[in-house]
């Protein structure tokens, strides 16, 4: 099958009409996107927006030949343009299936949210699956078989990606191409960025791809170390890099701290912005967890399994700390880069970056900010992707 993607932006589109932010402001050249509509082998439309008969010709199509048009989700935003000689546009009920004279069968997906999903075979027998903004499919079972090409609201709905994932409807090789792209997200190397660290891609409106055809997958590092001073949207980077991802356990080094208000309200949003599927666990023991096998773990923080390793071998104590506890605190982080080396689990790990401040005014401050430092080089010499996020900005280090 070829498919060419008319718009690939949200249905007001990228830019959005009068729109001052900077998002907006940006997305010009390639990164500007209209509303996301398909045309498949030049004989079938997904949703009808504005202007489709231009865009078509733009792409040096026509839309003479389109024997069905399908609507995927209620039209918002200017009134659609109807090209004369088309179809009328339809939808097919959930669960049903429609056989095209170009040879093509379209399968209704049901839905979590209003719209409908299509499932589009080829007559080369190529399958595709298309969702509308912002949805899921509802009822998956496991051991789907794995779609050539998925068009989806990755960034809008990583969650609905990962469903796909776990049921095996997304396999290693399906092509992920991002859809019903917004201003949410920043266009240019940030947009394109993120979806990467999905396993995503996103293609500019009048593009023409081969389903099944092989491309440059992106690559999805297995070992990650994010970095970042307090409050600078680390955390939030390392949930964003697997919320795409099934079976996800969140390992919390932080414990709890009785009679400390702050800290539990910190506990609080970071649970309640985390996926629901996800599982947690608090421990600082975590060569156990990378030696298993298993779904990918997020390891938040270092910062305070460093400390909790301090306490163990009596580290803020000057003489217990030049007598055995240098020696043992080494051992314990050797242990945790020996099995980071080891692990076959996809690990994104999170720890702060305190070596460019305030020098410490006492030792035991001076020993831990270094200490830190130290783990932080070991732990990424051991990864394929290290980044710094300073004011919400990952900056990649390595990869």
């Amino acid at each position: 099958m070829e498919l060419t993607l008319l718009g690939t932006g949200a249905p007001a589109g990228l830019p959005r009409h009068g729109c001052p932010c900077a998002a907006c402001a940006t997305a010009v050249g390639d990164e500007a996107r209209a509303a996301t509509a398909l045309l498949i082998d030049g004989a079938l439309l997904l949703d009808l927006t504005p202007g489709a008969a231009f865009a078509a010709a733009r792409a040096g199509y026509s839309l003479t030949g389109v024997v069905q048009v399908l609507l995927s989700h209620p039209h918002e935003g200017p009134a659609v343009e109807f090209p004369a000689g088309l179809p009328a546009p339809g939808r097919v009920p959930d669960g049903r299936e429609l056989a095209l004279i170009s040879g093509h069968r379209v399968r209704a997906v049901p839905l979590d949210s209003p719209g409908t999903g299509y499932e589009v075979t080829g007559p080369d027998s190529t399958r595709l699956l298309y969702l509308p903004p912002g949805a899921a499919p509802a009822g998956l079972t496991d051991s789907a078989e794995p779609y050539d090409m998925v068009l989806l609201d990755v960034l809008g709905r990583p969650g609905a990606l990962a469903d796909l994932r776990a049921t095996g409807a997304v396999g290693p090789t399906t092509d992920l191409l991002a859809v019903h792209l917004d201003h949410t997200v920043p266009p240019g190397p940030e947009l394109h960025r993120r979806l990467a660290a999905a396993g995503a891609r996103a293609v500019p409106d009048g593009e023409t791809v081969v389903v099944g055809e092989y491309h440059a997958v992106p690559d999805l590092p297995r070992r990650t170390l994010v970095l970042g001073g307090a409050r600078s949207g680390k955390s939030l980077e390392a949930e964003r890099r697997l919320a795409a991802f099934p079976d996800v356990l969140y390992v919390a080094t932080g414990g709890t701290r009785d009679g400390d208000p702050d800290w539990a309200a910190r506990i609080t949003a970071h649970r309640e912005r985390r996926p629901g599927s996800w599982r947690t666990t608090e421990t600082c023991d975590l060569p156990p967890l990378l030696g298993q096998e298993g779904g990918p773990l997020l390891i938040d923080c270092l910062a305070l399994w460093l400390t909790d390793a301090m306490d163990s071998v009596g580290a803020w104590d000057d003489e217990t700390w030049a007598h055995s506890g240098r020696r043992a605190l080494h051992e314990r982080v050797d242990a945790l880069v020996s099995a980071v080396r080891a692990t076959t689990r996809t690990v994104v790990a999170v720890s702060n970056e305190v070596g460019s401040g305030v020098v410490p005014a006492t030792a035991s401050g001076r020993r831990f900010r270094d200490e830190l430092g130290r783990l932080n080089a070991a732990f990424a010499a051991e990864c394929e992707q290290v980044l710094l996020v300073v004011a919400g900005q990952a900056l990649p280090l390595r990869g």
